[in-house]
């Protein structure tokens, strides 16, 4: 019997070939002003082979940009540099979206553009270091509380990255509510103390993230959109809080009204992080009734057991994709997987990113 994994499956307006995505992931290769390279739409095109594509975070706004390297999709210039890789990916009869992340308090001063600002929610700097060219490791910067007509523009500014996508050629978007990042941020209590319509209860705390929603379905449409969780995820120093299943029960019922593509949820406890319990994904899995992609710490036969047993309709992966550009036939052939080299997963260049060989070359 074929292995459902394999198997194509409808996906808003497209039709995938396997149930198998390529996670997002973050490799610094961004090198002049944020701007995608042709390096980059190497990269993508040769992980063409992947049911779908979710790229690595990219930032919808110069406030954004806290990591070294990482791309914007808020320029001309951007768009065209994201425009080659789309196209690269397309021309292999893959599919693509794009991943908004705004970082939020994680980020350094000295990574961002002149005139940007590490903003947040509340002004809670999150503990940690983070690595600058310039200076090397160095702790997170303090973060400036957003004034609320400044977290209106911000909500403009990811209905724009929404529209640019989409002008860039990608297939939808994926926006980042996981590990932390800006949006996370609004919706826990632990880094949102704002007093104003964006902070205090459940439905206060999701309204940054409702908006955006909202106001980009209304651009882009509803079925070119998806949103990552990563709930009980403590990277990027989130603790856990009271009314966590709450939250996201409350999330899984708004989003299924407003009726986008999927909910991507990440359970990093494969890397040390706890546990998303059972409980949570079930509940996800119950009220949302479109599609559900989960993803950490999947082989061939967990993601095979998770789509048999209808937990999930997509499995992501991550770390595999980035030594195997060919994965997806390396798991229908049970071939030996090439593990990743970690000391080049954020350093610029070819080394350790489009220079991995494909099973025939191996």
């Amino acid at each position: 019997m074929k292995s459902k994994l394999f198997s194509p499956l409808s996906f808003g307006a497209i039709e995938l070939k396997s149930r198998i995505v390529m996670a997002p992931m973050t490799r610094s290769r961004a090198t002049a002003d944020n701007i995608p390279t042709d390096l980059m739409a190497e990269y993508y095109g040769q992980r063409a082979g992947a049911g779908l594509i979710i790229t690595e975070g990219t930032s919808p706004s110069p406030n954004g940009l806290g990591y070294p390297r990482i791309p914007g999709i808020y320029s001309a210039e951007q768009v065209a540099g994201w425009k080659k890789v789309t196209d690269a990916v397309h021309e292999k009869g893959g599919h693509i979206f794009v991943q908004i992340m705004h970082t939020g308090r994680v980020g350094h001063v000295s990574n961002l553009p002149a005139g940007a600002a590490v903003l947040a929610p509340s002004a809670i700097t999150c503990k940690g270091q983070i690595f600058s060219d310039t200076e090397g490791m160095v702790d997170i910067s303090a973060p400036r509380e957003f004034t609320i007509e400044e977290v209106k523009a911000t909500v403009t500014e990811y209905v724009t990255a929404a529209k640019n996508a989409i002008a860039a050629g990608f297939d939808g978007v994926e926006f980042h509510g996981a590990n932390g990042y800006l949006i996370e941020q609004f919706i826990s209590p632990a880094t949102n103390q704002r007093t104003d319509e964006y902070g205090g209860d459940i439905v206060a705390r999701s309204r940054f993230l409702l908006e955006i929603i909202t106001k980009a379905a209304a651009e882009i449409g509803k079925d070119k959109i998806g949103i990552r969780f990563s709930p009980y995820g403590a990277f990027n120093d989130m603790p856990a809080y009271d009314e966590i299943d709450k939250t996201y029960t409350y999330l899984a019922e708004k989003l299924n009204e407003l009726g986008i593509l999927y909910v991507h949820v990440l359970d990093h406890s494969s890397m040390g992080a706890p546990a998303v319990p059972q409980e949570i994904k079930d509940s996800i899995r119950s009220i949302f009734k479109n599609k559900l992609i989960l993803g950490g710490g999947f082989d061939k036969e967990k993601a095979e057991a998770a789509i048999e047993n209808g937990s999930a309709d997509l499995i992501a992966f991550g770390k595999p994709f980035v030594s195997n550009p060919d994965l997806v036939t390396r798991l229908q052939k049970d071939a030996e997987l090439a593990p990743p080299d970690f000391s080049t997963l954020y350093t610029p260049g070819v080394k350790g990113y489009s220079d991995y060989p494909f099973l025939q070359e191996a």
